[in-house]
């Protein structure tokens, strides 16, 4: 649960670390990328993806500068208190006021920040692993601990509601084939949700029936205890990476022997709101931070080896998007992006077909009882009160409800996915990945400088020292705000 110290468990090296980052970023957003990049242009689409991978790599840097002040802040109340019980234990062992007396003239001599002067390097050590919810309690007021909770449960809703929407319109797309002489998906533009699928059944009742199966199996995950183990992670991640090689090298392949059908154009303002919030969606990493950062065996060079994963991010991100988009037409390209391969003039290998379309089905499975699990745990922490405890049905019934009906609701009403992943990204997102960083390590700044003195040196403090950073990234996740809310706006007025 959010707020707890753990464990830091087993420890891994530096690029193992690098490895497990470059996997929790390149996930679901990675697949709606192509349809972001060729609705917006491939030139503002590729400046904008660059500038997002740059204001990520500066929050994720803001992140791990608050976990080790936070450690810093936990280690030196842990010395306070041995030093304390030495001190209780040295007063009540000797009978004699001229001991007691040293003992305090001793303590008040004492240099209350001895060890940040000889030993600074090590009391900035990230050794705890520090949540970002109690980050939060130990930087911001009550009112800011509860917005940093509310941001968190909206982009979980929003990340189950585009799990709940990718698993059924992936078997909707896979199922439902029209006429005899197709043997798979066909572009998406031939198709509507009031199309026959199966006899009287329309596509979009297919669409239902998969999402009410979906529910059915996965959703009383929601009110049990899950772990993910650590097979199926790498089983998860074997899977994504044959899945994405292969969409790799069939759009090389496809466009080395002419038949690529996209004309992407440089620029187009439509496609802004989207690709803004599939974008800041595809590079969400700064929330499960401590979980990855916290085990890394040596953290000397930690700063680069992040700046390194994100170079080689932006870099998987282009290659996947740009052979997408000259490979396929920009109408032709679904929501989900492998869905384009489950195509026979595409994909001649009926096996590689079912795999590539199916693939999202297997992957986002495995997650969604986990973030359910997450959701509802934060729910309870949002609403918890000391020493306090829940009575059965409201922890067994009530929160797991209000985790698992609103996503599979918003499921029910739509399957659009680059719309899900966009708003998420651009509301919820915006606030994880930009606003609660810059306030977090503005806020640990302050409180490092009261606690240790204007000569402390965080040792994993962000190369983005200077407060202006700090209100440019928050000027920045206001205007992502203010774009999207008036681009929403100006399309229903339209309408």
């Amino acid at each position: 649960m959010a707020g707890e110290i753990t464990e830091t468990g087993e420890l891994y090296s530096p690029y193992v670390g690098l490895v497990y980052m470059f996997n929790l970023i390149v996930g679901t957003g990675a697949l709606t990328m192509p349809k972001a990049f060729a609705t917006a242009g491939w030139l503002v689409s590729l400046v904008l993806l660059v500038f997002l991978g740059f204001m990520s790599f500066v929050t994720t840097t803001f992140v791990v500068e608050t976990m080790a002040a936070a450690n810093a802040q936990l280690r030196w109340k842990r010395m306070e208190t041995h030093q304390e019980e030495e001190d209780d234990d040295s007063s009540t062992a000797s009978d004699s006021d001229v001991l007691i007396q040293d003992s305090y003239e001793r303590a008040e001599k004492r240099p209350i920040l001895s060890v940040q002067r000889h030993g600074s390097p090590n009391l900035f050590e990230i050794t705890d692993r520090v949540e970002m919810g109690q980050m939060a309690s130990m930087f911001f007021s009550k009112v800011g601990v509860n917005l940093f909770y509310f941001c968190i449960i909206i982009y979980l809703y929003g990340d189950l509601a585009i799990y709940a929407a990718a698993v059924p319109f992936s078997l909707m797309q896979v199922t439902c084939t029209v006429g005899n002489d197709s043997c798979g998906v066909e572009a998406e533009a031939k198709y509507n949700d009031t199309d026959l699928c199966w006899g009287p059944l329309r596509r979009v009742d297919a669409y239902r029936i998969y999402l009410a199966v979906f529910t059915l199996l996965l959703g009383p995950f929601t009110f049990f205890d899950v772990q993910k183990t650590k097979y199926l992670q790498i089983l998860t991640s074997l899977m994504r990476w044959i899945a994405f090689a292969i969409m790799i090298v069939l759009a090389l392949v496809r466009i080395g022997r002419g038949r690529g059908e996209g004309h992407p154009p440089l620029a187009s303002a439509s496609g802004l709101r989207n690709l803004l919030g599939v974008g800041v969606y595809s590079f969400m990493c700064q929330h499960s931070l401590p979980s990855l950062v916290t085990p890394v065996s040596s953290k000397r060079h930690l700063t680069r080896l992040v700046f390194l994963d994100y170079v080689l991010i932006l870099a998987f991100y282009g290659l996947l998007s740009f052979t997408a988009i000259f490979c396929f037409r920009g109408d032709s390209l679904l929501d989900m992006y492998t869905l384009n391969f489950a195509r026979c003039d595409v994909v001649g290998l009926a096996a590689v077909r079912f795999f590539l379309g199916l693939f999202p089905v297997f992957t986002i499975s495995t997650n969604f009882p986990i973030i359910a699990v997450t959701l509802r745990n934060n729910w309870k922490t949002l609403f918890h009160r000391e020493g306090g405890t829940y009575p059965w049905v409201v922890d067994r019934v009530v929160f797991p409800a209000i985790t698992l009906l609103p996503p599979v609701l918003v499921a029910f009403c739509t399957h659009d996915l680059e719309s899900l992943v966009g708003i998420t990204g651009a509301y919820a997102g915006t606030g994880i990945q930009y606003a609660i960083p810059a306030f977090l390590v503005y806020l640990c700044r302050r409180d490092t400088r009261l606690a240790f003195g204007g000569g402390a040196v965080n040792k994993h403090g962000s190369p983005f020292g200077h407060t202006f950073w700090v209100g440019f990234v928050l000027l920045w996740a206001f205007s992502c705000f203010s774009f999207v809310t008036a681009n929403i706006i100006l399309s229903e007025t339209k309408l």
